[in-house]
């Protein structure tokens, strides 16, 4: 292999473990792929628990975790939903998804009820107090972004941005 070739395929791979340029990887040796800082799944795993951290007291006047939260947005989009879809909607294990919505139901905000065609399964619906929450709950994507101190457009490219790493992720899974 030539010295370009090298130097493009460690530029590739590094290109794989972070999201710097060319030219930053080009100023490291392959050894510095392995630095906790130029790891990717390092940054994503960091950026989620402060992100997540700063949901935190925003949903304590609601009463929510942000886990709860995510159930309850799922379910004032589409409800009634079953565990199961509810699971799929937010990638979460049914398993996971049954204690929060045994919390919420001993909430007061969400009722579960036996599907009309399953026997198996319950619809998960909101209770007018889970649905009288979602005004409240308006409040809470404003302050997670004054919180955050981040132009509006610059978070929707970062959402765009993830969700095509994580649909590049289930297909490397498939």
């Amino acid at each position: 292999m030539t010295a370009p070739e090298h130097d493009a395929t460690r530029t590739q791979r590094a290109g794989v473990a972070t999201a710097a340029g060319a030219a930053e990887a080009e100023a490291h040796s392959p050894d510095d792929l392995l630095r906790l800082d130029q790891q990717v799944c390092f940054a994503l795993a960091v950026a989620a628990r402060n992100v997540i951290g700063l949901y935190r007291p925003v949903l304590e006047p609601l009463g929510l975790t942000h886990p709860q939260y995510l159930v309850m947005l799922a379910l004032w989009e589409r409800a009634p939903l079953t565990v199961k879809e509810i699971g799929d909607l937010l990638s979460l294990e049914p398993a996971t998804v049954s204690p929060l919505v045994r919390r919420l139901e001993s909430s007061g905000l969400v009722r579960r009820d036996p599907h009309p065609t399953d026997d198996r399964a319950l619809h998960v619906t909101l209770t007018p107090a889970g649905r009288d929450l979602r005004e409240q709950a308006l409040d809470v994507p404003p302050q997670v972004i004054a919180r955050l101190g981040m132009e509006v457009s610059q978070l929707q490219e970062l959402h765009r941005s993830l969700t095509t790493v994580i649909a590049a992720a289930r297909a490397a899974q498939d």
